[in-house]
């Protein structure tokens, strides 16, 4: 199994679902999505096996992986929409209040440029709610720039994405779910996994301020994302067609059955056998 399966937790949420043991998964038969891109569901620069399945979340970038060669892709949905399947509701009554703030962030192998300060100050003249930001663990482990957020409001991480099989934070998505839910909005500086997954969790979205870049970045490919998903932008989207817009990218429609993903993930009865896991009833 690719260890970007396991990213955020995903084969953790995957099995869950399936019946399955979620604190180690079996082995997924393939590449998983693990967060939403323009391309073809596989992140730049994974090494790929020619021939092996590839498991995106919509028809949308099934199609652009079938025209880069990548003819063994496979519509299975957002792992996110599938913890919503079985998560916990929230406890009763719901208060939702404010909004939860993902800025765009970097990676190991490349740093996010632009001003923090700016965007922040951006942040707060725009929303009239008490703002939640959230940063990913690149930013939020360097001290200076946690700094610059703490100052304007309340700075969560969901945890760490994980990397080659260690440190993984199986409840990643778990985590994300609980804070959405505490939310009336769900922005960004740039469309991405989070604002999708907001929507999804019954989020108002927004898409706005200063984009920001990464070191050696695609410059054409975010330009793109803002000319192909208009209804996605803006501060204060029109909620219908944003969330359409939302829910088609994440596959929903595309849902499978437990029985139906353990089939296409691999996870068989003879698999599992073999892996020695226990066989849902």
């Amino acid at each position: 199994m690719h260890h970007a399966n396991h990213f955020y937790g995903h084969a953790h949420v995957l099995a869950e679902y399936c019946g399955l043991d979620a604190e180690h998964p079996p082995r997924i038969d393939g590449y998983v999505q693990h967060g939403w891109n323009v391309v073809d569901g596989l992140g730049i620069g994974t090494p790929y096996m020619p021939g092996r399945p590839i498991f995106v979340w919509s028809e949308q970038t099934r199609r652009r992986a079938w025209s880069m060669g990548r003819r063994q892709a496979t519509v299975i949905g957002a792992p996110f929409l599938y913890l919503l399947r079985f998560a916990p509701p929230p406890p009763e009554p719901v208060t939702r209040a404010g909004t939860i703030w993902y800025p765009f962030h970097g990676w190991e192998s490349q740093r996010v440029k632009g001003s923090h300060g700016r965007l922040v100050d951006e942040i707060m003249a725009t929303e009239t709610g008490p703002v939640t930001f959230c940063l990913y663990w690149n930013e939020y482990r360097n001290d200076r720039v946690r700094a610059e957020y703490e100052q304007a409001g309340r700075v969560v991480c969901h945890g760490y994405r994980g990397f080659q099989f260690r440190d993984t934070d199986t409840r990643f998505l778990h985590n994300q779910l609980g804070e959405l839910r505490r939310h009336v909005r769900v922005a960004s500086n740039r469309l991405s996994s989070a604002v999708l997954y907001g929507v999804a969790a019954g989020c108002e979205p927004a898409v706005y301020g200063d984009p920001m870049h990464l070191e050696r970045e695609d410059l054409a490919t975010a330009e793109r994302i803002r000319r192909q998903w208009p209804e996605l932008h803006g501060r204060h989207p029109e909620s219908e067609p944003a969330r359409r817009s939302a829910l088609a990218e994440l596959g929903d429609g595309y849902l499978a059955s437990p029985a139906e993903l353990r089939a296409m993930l691999g996870w068989t009865p003879d698999r599992l056998a073999a892996e020695r896991v226990a066989v849902p009833a």
